[in-house]
């Protein structure tokens, strides 16, 4: 399976949950990028083979890669401009994190296993991947030295919508983040900020991520 089939079977899936997405296709610059941005390269050696078919890769220490259409539902939600500055909580190997680079002016990603990190950098070292700033930290915290940002997106599942990450959401931004415990009813959300600061709520669809941990 190579990079066309996979862009394939995120339209055909964007197309059948439609009626909870609330549309029948995703941004074509995200596809663009998406298209664009190797998954295998994001990937550990023994996997590789799986690196384009339509579901998560294990990446070690317990984490995966989502699955390329939850990775452009979430994308296209954030509704990025290039100007923006983009927080990422859990940055794993760092797909998530090339594909917001190329779609936006700054990327901070916090991750909070080291190992994963170091890998991270690993991959967007002398790559043209220039844009991203990486930490290891708590990812229910944010960021707030780089607060407040355009977009947040989260790719762990909370078992709330943590309170610093609204605070660090500037007015008219979005929020993508699954809510729910590992192995029990999680929802994907997305939260957005008016430019008055008030906070509205919506479930998207029900997903299954790996739990965001809070230390």
């Amino acid at each position: 399976m190579n990079q066309k089939r996979m862009i394939e079977d995120i339209e055909n899936e964007a197309m059948l949950t439609r009626s909870s997405i609330g549309k029948n296709k995703f941004d074509d610059r995200v596809l663009d990028v998406i298209a664009k941005v190797p998954r295998d390269y994001f990937v550990p050696d023994d996997v590789k083979l799986m690196a384009f078919n339509n579901g998560p890769i294990p990446i070690g220490y317990g984490q995966t890669i989502s699955q390329p259409y939850i990775v452009a539902l979430m994308t296209d939600l954030l509704q990025l401009k290039p100007d923006d500055s983009v927080l990422e909580i859990g940055t794993g190997s760092g797909y998530q994190t090339a594909i917001l680079s190329m779609l936006c002016k700054r990327v901070y990603s916090v991750e909070r296993i080291y190992q994963l990190n170091k890998i991270a950098k690993k991959h967007f070292k002398d790559s043209i991947y220039n844009n991203i700033e990486i930490c290891v930290g708590n990812g229910y915290e944010g960021w707030p030295e780089h607060a407040p940002y355009d977009a947040i997106i989260v790719t762990a599942a909370a078992t709330h919508i943590p309170r610093p990450l609204i605070e660090q959401l500037k007015p008219g931004g979005n929020l993508v983040i699954p809510v729910g415990l590992a192995g029990k009813h999680q929802q994907l959300l997305c939260v957005k900020k008016d430019l008055q600061g008030e906070v509205t709520v919506d479930s998207i669809l029900d997903v299954a991520f790996v739990p965001l941990v809070n230390n």
